[in-house]
């Protein structure tokens, strides 16, 4: 390896970043250090993500992955999602593949420990989070003048703050651009659905004898829906390979029994509403960028730079009609649209009824001033049909910006000092949601066609038809119960950030090398809210939302001190070509839960050229942020396909039974509990004001090999292991149901304290209703442990041939383990393992084994063709085989291969064009059932954020240089 002595500083971005990496002629999916190195190695000093030390021949101890310029033009990707989200080790955020459950953001979650442990940064700064639990939205990050990412996963956190514990994903921008550029792309679905649109002009310029340079980018990019019914998987919600659905549907349901098909009567059979087609499969968006930088040396050794950003954007969600979904609502017995008969079987319905003389006497009254008045509590199911598809609209505006001077100070040390300030804003509209207070007032009504309350427009609400021929609720009931509603969460981001990195001398102590080091402080606070109006800030108010948004605030700050070393011990003696120590410690200060110090320590052996031995081992402290601290605890949905108590189960099991009733369900229904609505009950939890840091330590091994024999082979092997302790983590649903109920549903649980830890509904004994219903109680803690561990492996090599080269780059993960425990203090918990299942416990999919393969065939420096092998190992459901009546090809999915071929050609100088097709065999995604798992993550009767739904597609991207 080469190896320089003179220091010299690289002008950089906003912080000190890698040689573009997509200088080299091959693919750069998956490089690494060495490939870094060798790219650069007669380039002035860099610093590679992962530390702060500016020399290109003191090489880290972590492993890094890097997705080069050349990936990012196969890709044609419209967000930065799309260009690591497939990266084995990183697990499915939340994307434009999230429907139900998204908050129109795209996060990033490596090793699947949590998004709210992964930092994303740009240029090596942070960005202003994006929503109250911190996370980044990666849709800010201006895709157009994205060089290269850099991802290094585990114990980043001495290096850049405590929420990189899983590690960081750096997107590393362009410098000093100079010209003009201008890009199209345009993509479809083969069944000509989900068109893409992408656009960019970027525009700089040197100026001043190039002591300056300014540049400006803007961007808009559009996505269309695909929606479920266009697909033949999604058409249908299946349970046990029937179509089942929902059970509010149409006709009404009063206390579970159906309004029958004349109109008179209710019977205690119903149909279901199929939800499943409204959705989507693919999110629509529109979004809006620009992004601006400049830097000027105003005298030698000082430069100062300064950069913005803002972007806008819109993403579109879609559900099923709305409905009343089987909350309790005050139903007066005199409703002028129910029939005397419906009226005395609704009042013998409850598990204490209403004597038939009381009930007659209600009926008759004239309104709620007579005596006789009644308005019980009655669990209501009724699909608004009416209404149309539930629709939210998620606006954000962003914006950041930068400033800061930086260079020398000598020869060998530099000086970098800065401070950004960035804001984000994001409105949550939601239409033909309904709400709960004007169904309430339509139904107290005095005839037909008149309100007892008549304000804001009320008009009479007929619950009576509606069967499976039409619907019948008059539209100006409608116009007056389908209110918007919404909410708004801002955030806010401010650092100012100080550091000295270089070298002590120009040599070390028995090196050539010298020792390199890295110290700083910074400064940042958050602050985040939310504001929401009445109706979206009331429990139970916005029908079919689950849990409410409630307006709330929070704020806290850190000072930190940081400090990095890389020691060379020994070089170019036999057995020792090269060995050096690594070592970085970071003191944080934080207003709401004190100080803490993070740390990490290890070093590389290369005892000769082209093999090197590479660990580190790192403790890491997060501490909680705002939406952790402060979020109101509200009730909220969560996935359960079979509840315990449910239907025939409890009778003739006193166990069962007392267990049932102890948890709020009346005595009267035992044996007529009904299953849960569409899969999912109630849960509660919200923040915690309690809640102390969390630790993880984290160890990386490795042996890369660059054998000089091989000219352009690169292998690598590192073995990771993270273990989060203390976590801050709520249970799953399966910590409490099955220590409570047992695995068998039986009753006979190892931890019975755990059913104290459920709530049931006053009236029918389900785990559905409204907030009086608290469900699971899932709350916030710092009892949870998280482990995962496992073997990254890369292999790069580029064989040069007649007509110019082939590169093949495999990437890939073996997952060993990930394990979660909810209270492993208690010995009666239990410690899930998930790598390989697919659950509502274990969500995203984590497969234990996942590869990349790219194989790139370069002619002569003009035709690059290109294809994508995406590997993923077989899953299966967690509770396969354990009788839940799901069908046997719901519970397991087989492995999953996906091609992408990739066609680019530099047409000429200044125009070049890249032609893809993606999923080019078009595989279908497996199938399950709806009713397994979250709809966040298991929507359409399949995963989507592991497994592509919509088909072979086409992207075609256009690009001009000047």
């Amino acid at each position: 390896m080469t190896k320089t002595s003179k220091f010299t500083q690289l002008k950089t971005g906003a912080a000190p970043v890698v040689i573009g990496i997509a200088m080299m002629s091959t693919p750069a999916f998956a490089q690494n250090n060495e490939q870094l190195a060798a790219a650069t190695a007669n380039q002035p000093s860099i610093v590679v993500t992962g530390t702060r030390i500016t020399n290109p021949n003191l090489e880290q101890s972590s492993p890094i992955q890097v997705v080069g310029g050349d990936e990012i033009d196969y890709r044609q990707a419209t967000n930065a999602e799309e260009l690591i989200g497939e990266l084995p080790g990183i697990a499915p955020g939340t994307n434009s593949s999230v429907n139900n459950g998204s908050n129109g953001t795209s996060t990033l979650n490596l090793r699947n420990i949590g998004s709210t442990r992964s930092l994303v940064l740009l240029d090596g700064t942070r960005l202003v989070p994006s929503t109250i639990a911190s996370q980044t939205d990666l849709n800010i990050i201006p895709v157009a003048l994205v060089e290269r990412v850099e991802v290094i996963t585990g114990g980043a956190s001495s290096v850049y703050g405590a929420d990189a514990i899983s590690g960081v994903a750096n997107f590393v921008l362009r410098r000093d651009f100079e010209g003009l550029e201008a890009a199209f792309t345009f993509g479809i679905n083969e069944r000509g659905d989900g068109e893409r649109i992408r656009g960019d002009v970027t525009l700089g310029a040197n100026f001043d004898d190039g002591r300056g340079n300014a540049s400006l980018s803007i961007g808009y990019q559009e996505v269309d829906d695909v929606i479920q019914a266009s697909r033949l998987i999604s058409q249908n919600a299946t349970f046990g390979g029937n179509a089942l659905g929902s059970g509010t549907s149409v006709p009404t349901r009063f206390n579970g029994q159906q309004i029958d098909p004349a109109g008179q009567t209710l019977v205690p059979t119903y149909n279901t509403f199929n939800y499943a087609p409204f959705n989507y499969f693919q999110t629509p968006f529109e979004r809006y960028n620009i992004f601006g930088t400049a830097n000027y040396e105003v005298a030698p050794g000082i430069e100062v730079y300064t950069r913005g950003m803002f972007t806008n954007s819109t993403v579109s969600l879609q559900l099923a009609p709305s409905g009343l979904f089987g909350d309790p609502f005050a139903l007066p017995l005199n409703n002028p649209f129910l029939t005397d008969t419906q009226v005395q079987q609704i009042c013998a319905s409850f598990a204490v009824p209403i004597d038939p003389v009381t009930c007659t006497a209600a009926r008759n009254a004239a309104d709620p001033n007579d005596p006789n008045y009644l308005a019980p509590d009655v669990i209501i199911n009724r699909r608004l049909v009416e209404q149309g598809p539930r629709q939210t609209d998620i606006v954000t505006n962003q914006f950041q910006i930068w400033a800061g001077v930086r260079g020398d100070l000598s020869p060998t040390i530099s000086y970098d000092v800065y401070a950004t300030y960035g804001e984000s804003q994001r409105t949550i509209t939601r239409t033909n949601w309904g709400l709960k207070s004007r169904i309430e007032q339509a139904l107290n009504a005095t005839s037909t066609t008149t309100c007892f309350d008549a304000s804001n427009g009320c008009f009479p609400l007929n619950l009576q038809g509606g069967g499976p021929g039409g619907t019948n609720i008059d539209p100006r009931s409608v116009a007056f119960f389908n209110q918007p509603s919404g909410f708004t969460d801002s955030t806010s981001l401010s650092v100012v950030n100080a550091s000295l990195n270089g070298t002590f001398g120009e040599t070390g102590f028995f090196t050539q090398t010298p020792i390199g080091f890295a110290v700083g402080v910074e400064y940042r606070e958050y602050t985040a809210s939310r504001i929401a109006d009445v109706s979206a800030g009331t429990q139970d108010e916005v029908l079919g939302t689950g849990a409410p948004a409630p307006t709330f605030s929070g704020q806290y700050d850190v000072i930190e001190g940081f400090a990095e070393l890389i020691v060379p011990i020994l070089e170019d003696v036999p057995g020792f070509y090269s060995l050096q120590a690594e070592g970085g410690i970071r003191v944080s200060d934080y207003s709401n839960t004190g100080t803490s110090t993070t740390w990490k320590a290890g070093g590389s052996w290369e005892p000769f050229e082209g093999f090197r031995f590479r660990g580190i081992y790192s403790v890491s402290v997060r501490s909680p942020n705002i939406g952790e601290l402060f979020a109101p605890v509200t009730t909220g949905l969560t996935p359960l396909p079979v509840d315990p108590c449910a239907g025939a189960n409890p009778v003739g099991n006193a166990t069962l039974t007392a267990i049932c009733i102890a948890q709020g369900a009346p005595a009267a229904t035992i044996g007529a509990i009904p299953q849960p609505s569409a899969a999912q009950i109630n849960a509660t939890s919200g923040g915690n004001v309690n809640l102390d840091v969390e630790e993880a330590e984290s160890i990386t091994l490795g042996l890369v090999a660059t054998p000089p024999q091989v000219p352009g082979l690169v292998v690598s092997v590192d073995y990771f292991d993270i273990e989060v302790t203390g976590a801050i983590t709520t249970p799953n649903p399966g910590d409490i149901l099955t220590p409570c109920f047992g695995p068998n549903g039986n009753g006979n649980g190892s931890d019975p304290a755990q059913c104290a830890n459920i709530g049931r509904n006053p009236i029918n004994g389900s785990l559905n209703g409204g907030g009086e219903t608290a469900g699971l109680i899932l709350q916030l803690s710092n009892l949870g442990e998280l482990k995962t561990s496992g073997v990254d492996f890369r292999v790069n090599y580029t064989l040069p041939v007649s007509f110019g080269s082939i590169n093949w780059d495999l990437n890939g993960t073996w997952t060993d383990s990930l394990t979660f425990n909810a209270n492993p203090a208690n010995p009666n918990n239990l410690t899930r393992e998930c790598v390989g299942l697919y659950s509502g416990n274990c969500e995203p999919i984590t497969p234990e084994w996942a590869f990349n393969l790219r194989t790139t065939v370069s002619i002569d420096d003009l035709v690059d063709v290109s294809l994508l092998w995406r590997w993923i190992d077989g899953v299966e459901y967690e509770f396969r085989g354990q009788g839940n009546g799901f069908l046997d090809e719901s519970e397991a999915f087989d492995d999953a291969s996906y091609f992408d071929l990739t066609v680019r050609s530099n047409v000429s100088e200044n125009f070049d064009i890249t032609l893809s097709v993606f999923n080019l065999l078009d595989r279908d995604p497996p199938k399950t059932s709806s009713f397994i798992g979250s709809s966040s993550y298991n929507s359409g009767e399949t995963y989507p954020t592991t497994y592509d739904t919509l088909g072979r597609r086409y992207s075609v991207t256009g690009r001009l240089r000047f």
